[in-house]
């Protein structure tokens, strides 16, 4: 089901994602889901929302930050 804002985000999710990178997964995984018309498992929707934060964000130490 997608978010409909990043309060509704997963805790763990919200916890270590700054806010843009929360606006990242938030739109991937309502993007894939609606992609695969409500069809797909959670768990490859988080994957592909995890990967698209990757893309702009990296994790030093127990932070994630913005890539240069």
């Amino acid at each position: 089901m997608p978010y409909a804002s990043n309060a509704d985000l997963p805790p763990s999710v919200r916890r270590v994602l700054p806010e843009h990178a929360q606006d990242i997964y938030r739109a991937a995984f309502n993007n894939a889901w609606a992609a695969r018309g409500g069809e797909a498992d959670e768990a490859t929707l988080h994957r592909i929302a995890w990967a698209a934060v990757k893309r702009s964000y990296r994790k030093l130490g127990d932070v994630w930050v913005p890539k240069r």
